[in-house]
């Protein structure tokens, strides 16, 4: 071996040390859980230090991995973070919902903030509250948190193990919630780099039904808003349909432009249950989001829309995994990316039909819109199937404007600019109007056009 070769290997495992000392300062620099002490606390602590182990296992991921490949994390392990305690913020009447006025639960820097929360409006037997507030007894808790697949994925465990808080939301059996219950997850403008760990429990039982805003922002809404130093949200939310029960579920990720953001969105799904995401992805440097959906029982159905409109040198990075285990279930999902300047967008979406998923239907389409001729997409659109009585498909497209269409409009009366505007935002609009709450399809339509 080469004495070249030798300094190559010791280099990279220097490297892999500094990686994995990275996940170690990290834990190092966690708080401790604040409220009530005793069975609560105790049983939180308890699960704290079991994902403590799982992070001082695992290996931080690299682009060696075939999961990040395309994702380099590096300018992640280049900024010190610090724990930030809970700052006062002002203005967030401005982030807030008109449909969710009084269903709105509040965390500031992943830390709970009961004075800008207000649930007043919701029925009495629904629960949507803080962690701490020790409203669910620990023993029911024990068998939902931290309890999907995938816990033991190294971002998933560092933030179990960072817990000292959550939003949890429950909604009892036959109960209908009517209004959109708005998660807003706020991070301010730090004097040095931070890091949070938003949690967010979801627990829907049989044959209820709920809407949920899952929505991540700066004290600067917009997405192209730099700060004066960087921030890293790395937020779990777990979600339990029950049987017969409907949670429609939007995931809004509008994160300052120096912000990094890796998310987790596990589910599982009873029988009969019905599952609708809209992820929507437009800000932060470096972004990720893991949606797994677990059908677990028969005649299952869910629904996947999403939409990553990115520009600059950000990188929005997309893994999704439809997992079957039982006869007639559907999923339906379409992701859309817009991608301008040299940004590079990454979908990668998996379905799994194994044996005993007969009559499974399911399709899968990403579609993609380059801007800029230094704009970047990688696509990766994933079927494994063993089952045999299956209806499957999926696909993948990258293109540009169409050159006709543009013209079209031209020689309607249009200029060149307002003809691609157009174009754009037909693009994105097929995914946006799906959204079912009418203020915030409105405010993203305007966040797209202004863009």
């Amino acid at each position: 071996m080469s004495i070249a070769s030798v300094e190559r290997i010791l280099d990279s495992d220097k490297k892999a040390n500094e990686r994995d000392r990275y996940l170690i300062e990290l834990l190092e620099g966690r708080r401790e859980p604040e409220g009530q002490a005793g069975e609560m606390t105790a049983w939180l602590q308890a699960m704290r230090e079991q994902a403590a182990v799982l992070v001082m296992e695992s290996i931080f991921p690299t682009k060696r991995d075939e999961e990040w490949r395309f994702t380099d994390l590096s300018p992640l392990l280049q900024v010190k973070f610090a724990e930030v305690s809970s700052d006062k913020v002002s203005g967030v009447r401005e982030l807030s919902l008109a449909e969710a006025d009084s269903s709105c639960l509040v965390f500031v820097n992943g830390i709970y903030a009961p004075q800008l929360s207000d649930v007043s409006g919701l029925p009495e037997n629904v629960f949507v509250g803080n962690l701490l507030a020790g409203k669910i007894p620990p023993a029911e808790l024990q068998n939902y948190l931290a309890r999907q697949r995938g816990a033991e994925e190294v971002f998933t465990a560092l933030n179990t193990a960072s817990m000292t808080d959550g939003a949890i939301v429950w909604v009892p059996k036959n109960q209908v919630v009517s209004q959109p219950i708005h998660l807003l997850f706020i991070s301010t403008r730090g004097e040095v780099a931070t890091i949070s760990g938003p949690r967010c429990l979801v627990v829907a039982e049989a044959n209820s039904t709920v809407t949920i805003v899952e929505d991540y922002t700066a004290t600067v809404s917009c997405p192209d808003a730099l700060l004066p130093n960087p921030y890293f949200t790395n937020a779990v939310t777990e979600i339990w349909v029950g049987q017969n029960a409907e949670v429609n579920h939007t995931r809004l990720q509008r994160e300052a432009g120096v912000a990094f953001h890796i998310g987790k969105s596990a589910i599982a799904q009873a029988r009969d249950s019905r599952y609708t995401c809209n992820a929507i992805s437009l800000g932060a440097r470096l972004s990720r989001h893991n949606l797994e959906v677990w059908q677990n029982g028969e005649g299952t159905y869910t629904t996947l829309n999403g939409l990553t409109q990115i520009s600059g040198a950000q990188l929005a990075d997309t893994h999704s995994a439809i997992g079957y285990n039982h006869a007639n279930g559907t999923s339906k999902q379409l992701h859309k990316c817009i991608v301008d300047g040299k940004a590079h967008a990454v979908f990668n979406g998996k379905i799994f039909v194994p044996k005993p998923a007969q009559l499974t239907d399911a399709a899968q389409l990403n579609r993609n819109l380059l801007l800029s001729p230094q704009a970047r997409v990688d696509t990766k659109p994933q079927l494994e199937i063993t089952a045999d009585n299956v209806k499957c498909a999926h696909g993948a497209t990258v293109g540009q404007l169409d050159p006709e269409e543009v013209f079209y409009l031209q020689s309607r009366g249009l200029n060149r600019e307002t003809s691609r505007n157009l174009l754009v935002d037909a693009f994105a609009g097929e995914i946006l109007d799906r959204i079912p709450v009418a203020s915030l399809k409105q405010m993203l339509s305007r966040c797209v056009a202004c863009r």
